[in-house]
Formats: C-alpha cells, structure tokens, sequence
C-alpha cells in the first residue's frame, strides 16, 4: 500500500511539472506555426542558427507595444549572430479580436518586422512552454546535437515603463554570456505583461 502511495504521489509531481512547461535546461520539442511573412516556421526551418529568441506576444496587450521597438532591436541586432527573434501570439481572438490572425499580418506590415510573427492558434505551443504573460521569452542556445535548450526564461529587461531607464538588460546579457562560453545570470527573472487570452473550455 505504501509503495501504491509513493508511485501516485510521484505521479501527481511529474503531472504538476509537466504543467508548468519547460524549465531552464530543458530540451524544447520542435514546432510548427504560421507566419505573418506566409508558410509556417519550425525551429528547425531556422537554418544554421546558434539559438533563438522565443517570444510569446501580441497586438493588443500594452506591455507588449511598449517592447515592441525593444523586440525588433533584439533581432536586428542578434540575428545576425545567430540568435533571431521568433515571435508567438498565443491569444484567444475570440476574446481579444485585435489579436487575430489578419491583425497581426497588419501590425507585421505596419511596424515592418523583420523577424516571423507565428499565430499559436490551438495554445498547445504557449502551454507547452509555460508561458504565461505578453510579453514572456525563452532564450533558446542550440547543442552541438543541434537540439535547443533553454537558457533563460522571463522579461527582456527591468524597466517595461521607459527603455530609458533600463538597468538589466536580462536578454542580452544571456546571450553576451551564451556567445563567450559563460555562464547565464540570472536565469529566470519575472515576466512582466498582460496574462495570455486562454481560449474557454
């Protein structure tokens, strides 16, 4: 009876880890989602990339615009050494319609971003990441397997109010670490932003 006891409660824990979505460390299991440029876009389709900067994001969401300009910096900056933006909307349109599919193809156009804008229309994607707000990143470094791992989780910086003010630049400052060989520090940190739009069951 004891051992029955033991074996559900390591399955409740394995159930609730799971439900937490990665973790810092973990192996990310590949994706397929569509782009606002058209087709869709895997991590595999990335190419010969040292990693990738997942965004999960969106139109609506105030948080999300004031990083906007902050979003396509990152990419104009760090996709030329291998670590592009790959940005996801995870939003229910049902609840939030600024959030559609056609809305993010005119905010993409507006703003002209250079990265992929994904649509993650069933959330299965956000879920399972973990995310949980807009914006939320996950810094993926690529193994020498060619697998991607995840480095650090949580806000682009510390100052989502005014750029001006930013005294941690928590993103680039792992991938300056991840470049050189060093160690990431800090790992996580809080996301900031609106919470995700999950579709109602």
């Amino acid at each position: 009876m004891r051992s029955l006891g033991i074996a559900l409660l390591s399955l409740v824990v394995a159930v609730a880890s799971s439900a937490q979505g990665y973790r810092v460390g973990d192996f990310v299991e590949d994706f397929s989602l569509p782009s606002t440029k058209g087709g869709s876009v895997s991590l595999a389709s990335l190419g010969s990339v040292q990693g990738a900067i997942v965004v999960f994001t969106c139109n609506h969401c105030p948080y999300a615009k004031k990083y906007e300009d902050r979003i396509i910096a990152l990419h104009d900056d760090y996709a030329p050494e291998g670590y592009p933006v790959v940005a996801i909307n995870p939003n229910d349109p049902s609840q939030v319609p600024e959030d559609s599919f056609e809305n993010m193809v005119k905010r993409a156009t507006e703003k002209n971003y250079p990265f992929h804008y994904l649509f993650d229309e069933t959330q299965n994607v956000a879920r399972r990441f973990g995310a949980t707000r807009t914006p939320h990143v996950f810094l993926l470094h690529r193994e020498s397997d060619g697998k991607f791992r995840v480095a650090y989780i949580g806000a682009i910086d510390d100052s989502p109010d005014d750029p001006k003010a930013v005294e941690h630049e928590y993103v680039r400052n792992a991938i300056e670490a991840l470049k050189v060989g060093s160690k990431v520090d800090p790992t996580f940190t809080k996301a900031v932003g609106c919470t995700i739009k999950w579709r109602k069951k």
